[in-house]
């Protein structure tokens, strides 16, 4: 089991970003894979004119990958911004701006799950008022993603490289989603599992796989340190995605690391091409 018996998505936000964005699809198709992820790939615009929007959807369909995750509108990622629904004002603004943009593009390419990160602390803003601001766009994201047949995700960060972002753990991030599905009454809410985050926290990845598999939507993988790919450094990511699998979780595992100072295609030896 463990690599042998899962199948990988690559997250074209932080592997083939030495190419342009419409060449991305083409070159993981390339590599021997057959599904990708995305951040939102406009940071500056949580509205891009529909010919952007098209265009890569083309791109996708035609390099014959599907898209399997996206992110909702999170602010300038990579870089400063964690996600945008917890902050007040425009970064707030234009994530409900996005929500419905970004669902839709989801829905075109029959994509079924959208994440929502959820966005730093601000200084000089009371956090519980953040927290009420989150969880009415997450409701509004978690209606989004229903009715376009997606879950919505709510993914824990880690807290050496995100010390503003609240959601560092992943106890708290299943809180979360346990509130947002009372919310909404929806049930579509899910953790998103990135072991590599959780790992940088200090969790006990075992333990958390066997408390919240049944809660987690998507997982996604980095070795630790590094974030480098599996084998570069000392988690026993085989032995996770094995307990993964023998606790029920059947879904894509979303390869979101960095390929050093290669070529992405060259980042990938470490699982045999046919079995991508």
């Amino acid at each position: 089991m463990g690599f042998a018996d899962q199948r990988f998505n690559v997250n074209l936000s932080i592997l083939f970003t030495e190419l342009p964005l419409l060449e991305r699809p083409a070159a993981a198709a390339a590599a021997g894979f057959t599904a990708v992820e995305l951040w939102w790939p406009w940071v500056d615009s949580p509205t891009p004119e529909q010919s952007e929007l098209d265009a890569l959807k083309k791109a996708i369909e035609d390099a014959g990958v599907r898209l399997t995750a996206l992110n909702f509108y999170a602010g300038q990622l990579p870089g400063p911004d964690r996600g945008a629904l917890s902050i007040p004002g425009e970064e707030s603004e234009r994530f409900r701006a996005n929500i419905d943009v970004a669902a839709d593009f989801a829905a075109s390419l029959g994509c079924g799950a959208l994440n929502a990160l959820y966005g730093n602390r601000v200084d000089g803003v009371d956090p519980a008022e953040q927290d009420a601001l989150a969880l009415e766009n997450l409701t509004l994201a978690a209606r989004a993603a229903d009715r376009v047949g997606a879950i919505l995700l709510i993914e824990a960060l880690n807290r050496p490289e995100s010390p503003k972002c609240p959601i560092v753990s992943a106890p708290k991030a299943v809180e979360i989603v346990d509130k947002v599905n009372a919310a909404t009454g929806l049930g579509n809410a899910r953790f998103l599992m990135d072991l590599y985050h959780l790992s940088m926290n200090g969790e006990d990845l075992p333990s958390v796989i066997e408390r919240y598999a049944a809660k987690t939507g998507h997982v996604q993988i980095a070795d630790n340190p590094g974030r480098g790919a599996p084998g570069t450094g000392s988690l026993p990511l085989e032995e996770l995605l094995d307990q993964l699998r023998k606790a029920g979780y059947d879904g894509l595992v979303g390869l979101e690391y960095k390929p050093g100072d290669r070529p992405s295609a060259e980042a990938f030896e470490w699982r045999p091409r046919d079995a991508r």
